[in-house]
């Protein structure tokens, strides 16, 4: 397979742009190779590091010799600006990858994308989770081929040498308890209870999730708890602060690989890069798998969690073939190739969890596999054309809120003032 650079992308796009006049305009059909093989480009992010797409590429083209996958690699954190600077130029990289549902909805009610519910159909819709997550007016415009959901990592050496049993049925109260507890400092060397990555989510779509509300309401009290947990945490040292993490560009792995936190909330999606980064001697953490804590001591596990989806662009110069690869992608055949390098596919059923535990690497623990299934795994945010504009605003608040800039109830208040005047109008 060949690499298409983000420079190229950038030259595209501008000439694309340049030569059209219009942002909607079609570029010319891709050829195909010289051997006579479709060449199908796919958008990625981060190719080198991310064993998903070399594994579901290297699938398919074993099934489909006619086919040469082409990945479009661009920077992750540049992915979903570049994604979209590429459609207004008219690209014609034939499938996008959806990075989140908030992109999707945007590019989808934008118009920039094919409708594929014929393969959604046949993959089955009772068979990938979050597919309704894709719906927009009965509709599916990317079919889900990965389903992530928050869990807690925990290193079992720290919980040992503490003298603390494992996190089972944890609260957000034993579990600030618990990382208090965890938190030690010897020859200079600090290890926290835990670890807030500095998404808004860590707080705020948990928070969503475990009082069933709604990102996009303009009322965020609900937010309330869960902020008090974290700046709790914070100024007690039990995590590292959300200043230090941000303008340190604090990487979670580092974090949890070398031992500098006994617990990290995170998503599924970490457990391939883990287990890659034991394989390859990278890191010696023993480590396990617990259910998010939660807010009531029911029993019931609430997490939340975002798909990962692929498009057809509408400008695609491969329509058919796009969506060819998206079936065996979204199908029983791409879940087999991405479950066995530790991705959690949207194809889900008994099987794939079993093949799942058989990883080398992977704990077998009894808490371990409870953690893979909760009883509800909410969306990380909704679908809708207003979620793109709300998210832009909760993270400017929640990030005047971590650093201290403002207080939980003048951020909560601003919250729900600018969403409700800025975003849904009122």
């Amino acid at each position: 397979m060949k690499r298409t650079t983000l420079a190229a992308i950038a030259l595209a796009v501008t000439a694309g742009l340049g030569l059209t006049g219009c942002a909607g305009a079609a570029g010319p059909a891709e050829p195909q190779t010289a051997e006579g093989k479709t060449k199908l480009t796919v958008s990625v992010w981060n190719y080198a590091g991310t064993p998903e797409f070399k594994a579901l590429f290297d699938g398919y083209e074993a099934s489909h010799p006619n086919v040469d996958i082409e990945p479009v690699d661009i920077l992750a954190d540049d992915y979903p600006q570049k994604v979209t600077t590429m459609l207004a130029g008219g690209d014609t990289t034939d499938v996008l990858t959806m990075k989140n549902v908030i992109d999707y909805s945007r590019y989808a009610n934008n118009g920039q994308l094919q409708e594929i519910n014929s393969v959604v159909d046949k993959v089955g819709k009772d068979n990938l989770a979050s597919i309704d997550a894709f719906d927009i007016n009965g509709k599916y415009f990317a079919a889900p081929y990965r389903q992530d959901f928050w869990l807690l990592y925990y290193n079992k050496d720290l919980f040992k040498a503490a003298g603390v049993e494992d996190p089972k049925d944890l609260t957000w109260e034993k579990y600030t308890q618990l990382a208090k507890k965890l938190t030690s400092e010897a020859d200079g060397k600090k290890v926290y209870g835990t670890y807030h990555h500095i998404w808004r989510s860590v707080v705020q779509a948990i928070s969503a999730a475990q009082n069933g509300a709604d990102q996009n309401s303009g009322e965020y009290g609900y937010f309330q708890d869960q902020y008090n947990t974290a700046l709790d945490l914070q100024k007690s040292g039990a995590t590292l602060d959300f200043g230090t993490a941000k303008s340190q560009k604090t990487s979670y792995r580092t974090m949890f690989e070398s031992g500098q936190a006994a617990m990290m909330p995170m998503g599924t999606w970490y457990i391939s890069s883990l287990l890659q980064a034991k394989k390859d001697g990278k890191t010696n953490v023993n480590w396990g798998l617990a259910p998010m804590p939660q807010k009531n001591d029911d029993g019931k596990v609430t997490t939340f969690g975002s798909p990962t989806a692929f498009a057809v662009n509408k400008n695609a110069a491969h329509s058919d073939e796009a969506k060819k690869f998206i079936e065996w992608a979204a199908g029983e055949e791409g879940a087999k190739a991405i479950s066995k390098i530790g991705v959690v596919p949207a194809l889900q059923n008994d099987s794939v969890t079993a093949e799942y535990f058989k990883l080398d690497g992977m704990p077998t623990d009894e808490l371990s596999k409870k953690a893979f299934t909760p009883e509800d795994t909410a969306l990380e945010m909704p679908v809708s054309d207003k979620s793109s504009a709300t998210d832009k605003i909760l993270n400017q608040e929640h990030e005047l809120i971590m650093v201290g800039e403002k207080s939980v109830t003048d951020g909560i208040a601003e919250m729900d003032k600018r969403v409700k005047s800025e975003v849904l109008g009122q």
